[in-house]
């Protein structure tokens, strides 16, 4: 057993008669060793242009509702009043009338 395990750490198994098939099998195994290492850094890419998708997402969405604050912000009828005030507009004091229209009958 003690010897099986020298010749194995020595490489005695890559130089005797059967090498060649040793050898096949080596160069298979680092080729999937291989694939196996680049697929994973191809996952590990991935996920790290999600994560920074999802960081944008969330920065464009907080944008989003900021602007649609403010929007609805403006829109009161107080802030147009005040609007309207510094331009030099008032109020009117009189309430408006309704018109009405009769149509005609042919």
């Amino acid at each position: 057993m003690k010897k099986g395990i020298l010749d194995i750490l020595k490489g005695k198994f890559l130089v005797s008669g059967d090498a060649p098939k040793n050898w096949l099998f080596l160069l298979f195994a680092s080729f999937l060793a291989a694939l196996m290492i680049s697929s994973s850094h191809q996952a590990d890419k991935r996920v790290h242009e999600i994560a920074a998708l999802n960081e944008k997402v969330r920065k464009l969405r907080s944008e989003f509702v900021e602007g649609r604050s403010k929007v609805q912000q403006l829109r009161l009828e107080s802030s147009i009043k005040n609007t309207l005030v510094e331009s030099g507009l008032k109020p009117s004091i009189d309430p408006p009338k309704k018109i009405k229209v009769k149509a005609e009958e042919k």
